[in-house]
């Protein structure tokens, strides 16, 4: 995991010292809004009052040990700013399953509607011309009909829980994230009447330069623990650590374009002695591409 850090370090040195070589005049530019800048990570913005939005994204995992392993989870959904403190969510999320000889998973390939989500955004710490470090909580109820790993059929609950904070290194320029995850999830075969509880908690960062007035590269640090038996962290089942670049695009002034790619670089499990991945709760690859349109 030291090495894994130190190649996050360096790529994002890299990162800043294109963003310093390439950019032009950037005290000209426009402020951007910080969510979407840092790949899965998100920024505290939350927009103005009375802003809109409708988005469309996928959300892709890829690789096990063994076999053929790809899930992706597709997204729509409206955003409204309530007010200068709250932003809320709603949408639809439909999946594709390609799921073959996996070792302890049967054989899928099935699209369908997975689920809805909602989510309630409460800007806790403003930005102001005097600070620029901002910090949001996040809270988002999901209900699936759909596993999210197997695509087996199950009735499906998660709350995932977000503290989301950024800080604006060099103002309009270069910028830095840091979120705090905490996701339990309750999940019932569909015919049975017992519940499976488990807990995922993980921390992630992410640094992010403006190498243009419109497009933003940058680097991002994942690091997640899977629990069994529990809505609270109870039995340890394994660990991941994930690296990969970012992208946000400012399309027009009302639209947008965000992707990120990581991939597994550390992790182990109880299941998996000796393991330099974990390959039984996380997947080999990570992948999230997202389209946005403001009004």
């Amino acid at each position: 995991m030291r090495r894994a850090a130190k190649l996050f370090l360096q790529t994002s040195l890299m990162m800043i010292a294109c963003s310093g070589a390439f950019a032009q005049s950037p005290d000209s530019w426009r402020q951007l809004e910080t969510k979407y800048l840092f790949g899965f990570t998100e920024g505290s913005d939350i927009g103005g009052e009375g802003e809109k939005e409708v988005s469309a994204a996928v959300i892709g995992a890829f690789g096990k040990r063994a076999g053929a392993y790809g899930a992706l989870e597709h997204r729509l959904a409206f955003e409204t700013t309530l007010s200068q403190f709250v932003q809320v969510e709603m949408g639809l999320i439909g999946a594709t399953y390609g799921i073959g000889d996996v070792p302890g998973m049967d054989n899928n390939n099935r699209t369908g509607l997975r689920g809805a989500f909602g989510e309630i955004r409460y800007l806790l710490i403003e930005k102001t011309p005097d600070s620029k470090f901002g910090l949001t909580l996040a809270i988002e109820p999901n209900w699936a009909r759909l596993e999210d790993t197997t695509g087996e059929r199950v009735t499906q609950f998660e709350l995932e829980t977000k503290l989301q904070a950024d800080y604006e290194l060099i103002p309009n320029r270069i910028y830095s994230a840091f979120n705090l995850i905490y996701e339990p999830e309750m999940t019932r075969d569909i015919g049975k009447s017992g519940w499976e509880r488990e807990t995922t908690l993980g921390v992630s960062g992410a640094l992010a330069g403006r190498i243009s007035a419109n497009v933003v590269l940058g680097a991002e640090l994942g690091y997640f623990r899977k629990y069994a038996q529990g809505v609270l962290p109870n039995k340890y089942q394994g660990q991941a650590l994930y690296l990969g670049p970012t992208l946000y695009v400012q399309l027009t002034r009302k639209a947008f374009l965000a992707a990120t790619f990581a991939t597994q670089v550390a992790g182990g499990g109880v299941d998996q002695p000796g393991a330099n991945l974990n390959l039984e709760n996380f997947s080999r690859n990570r992948a999230k591409l997202k389209v946005g349109f403001e009004f």
